[in-house]
């Protein structure tokens, strides 16, 4: 199950071959997003795990979850972006029933990141869904 925003992600890279320009997409997708707030990068919304610093704040509203973030990284600066467009203005309990991991294949993502990165991403989704099973 996913967004239709994570679906045009999906076409898109159908769209673009070679992976230094979906690795570019990505990037830009993450620079398109508005900065998080400064009183918002405390511990409690930084996310343990990620090489790079990473900092995320959900929120549920009017029973639909939708997070903002932030990392000092622009590929995962990115990644965010991506995990936004998957889980943005999904019930909780739809978050919880997304298989993050499966949609992250279909963008060939688990086959371009580096290890570590791939941990950071791992712990951003577990993080998302905590917050969703709360």
């Amino acid at each position: 199950m996913a967004t239709a925003a994570f679906e045009e992600i999906v076409e898109d890279f159908e769209f673009l071959e070679d992976w230094e320009d979906r690795y570019r997409h990505v990037i830009e997708q993450g620079k398109a997003m508005d900065p998080l707030p400064d009183a918002l990068k405390v511990p409690a919304t930084k996310v343990d795990g990620c090489a790079s610093q990473v900092w995320l704040h959900p929120v549920i509203e009017d029973g639909r979850f939708h997070f903002d973030g932030e990392s000092d990284a622009m590929i995962v600066n990115g990644l965010i972006a991506v995990l936004r467009n998957l889980y943005n203005g999904l019930t909780p309990a739809e978050v919880l029933a997304v298989d993050a991991r499966a949609e992250m294949v279909r963008l060939g993502l688990n086959d371009h990141l580096s290890a570590q990165r791939s941990n950071g991403l791992r712990a951003m989704i577990e993080r998302i869904r905590l917050v969703a099973a709360e």
